[in-house]
């Protein structure tokens, strides 16, 4: 019997069909890294804003429910409580880094009844946003996270 030389129509049909996925495969990943490569930079100010916002409004010395929740906040309005009024400006470049950006707190438990919270150690969570993007077009995005707030008046009386 004579040895064979090459490859067959079905080998060659099933190595060019793995070369195929392989390629699709890496394709798929390059374009998902290039999508949060742009992202990134919302993301990394979004974190900016957030720290803005804990340092305007810090929920470490809120001794009161009724001031867990803070109504939505541009960065110039956050960066002026957290400067002064007679202290820095934002730059024109922070200014336009952070247009569009806006920061809120909410109390997550402000409905819950009073037996849970007493049950819960009064324990609120409370919900941290900064949303951006342009409202106008519909591009709105978010960055949340929860965290957890004692009320100290209440538990000092248990």
């Amino acid at each position: 019997m004579k040895a064979r030389k090459g490859f067959t129509l079905v080998e060659v049909l099933l190595a060019a069909v793995i070369l195929g996925l392989g390629l699709t495969g890496i394709l798929v990943s390059m374009s998902q890294s290039q999508r949060f490569m742009q992202t990134m930079p919302d993301l990394i100010t979004a974190q900016e804003v957030m720290d803005m916002g804990e340092m305007a409004y810090p929920l470490a010395e809120t001794k009161d429910v009724a001031d867990l929740d803070v109504s939505e906040k541009k960065v110039d309005d956050l960066w002026r409580i957290i400067a002064g009024d007679n202290g820095p400006q934002l730059s024109r470049e922070q200014s336009e880094k952070y247009r569009g950006f806006t920061w809120e707190r909410e109390d997550l438990d402000a409905s819950t009844s009073e037996d849970d919270l007493k049950r819960l150690g009064y324990l609120h969570r409370v919900k941290i946003t900064v949303v951006w993007g342009d409202r106008f077009r519909g591009e709105k995005n978010s960055e949340s996270y929860i965290s957890l707030w004692r009320d100290p008046k209440e538990a000092q009386n248990e």
